[in-house]
């Protein structure tokens, strides 16, 4: 059955090619006898002058030198820690670490309290703490000032201004 079926369907096909569509094959062949596929020829490949390569002994955009600040003569005021002291204890932890949870007075003398971990240190103006040669500058009653020394990227050192604010202990509601 099936070869049947497939046997009149080519028989039905050629049947389709008879002469009477004779004009409309004709009409095509006028319609693209003019017709001819034309290609544009690629364009002409542009001769560059050469030029020679002279600026290698300029100075080179991307040194560093370029991108850094000019350096002058006593930039930063001459700064530089004191690497020949002895370190005081409170050096050795990071301001951020350090909290202040009173003062002491002494005569005229103030003296900051100072809890580092779990122990308590008593510090006065000139004392050294902190991990950027912090020195104590001014205590008063809910602060201590300090003036450290800080690297910048030429490595120099400027002066940074750091205060380490009291710290209250917040009161537990008894029952």
């Amino acid at each position: 059955m099936r070869r049947a079926a497939i046997f009149l369907a080519c028989l039905g096909l050629t049947a389709c090619g008879g002469e009477e569509h004779q004009d409309v094959r004709q009409w095509m062949k006028e319609s693209t006898k003019d017709f001819k596929g034309k290609i544009p020829p690629l364009p002409a490949i542009k001769q560059f002058p050469t030029v020679a390569y002279e600026a290698a002994e300029l100075v080179d955009p991307y040194n560093t030198s370029k991108i850094e600040p000019e350096r002058k003569a006593g930039s930063g005021g001459g700064i530089r820690p004191d690497l020949d002291r002895r370190r005081e204890p409170l050096e050795a932890y990071p301001l951020e670490s350090l909290k202040m949870v009173g003062t002491l007075t002494k005569g005229k003398m103030v003296h900051a309290l100072i809890q580092a971990d779990k122990s308590l240190h008593q510090v006065k103006i000139g004392n050294y703490m902190g991990q950027n040669f912090g020195i104590i500058t001014d205590i008063n009653e809910t602060e201590v000032k300090l003036k450290e020394l800080v690297p910048d990227s030429l490595g120099d050192y400027m002066e940074r201004t750091s205060t380490l604010q009291l710290q209250e202990k917040q009161q537990e509601g008894r029952k």
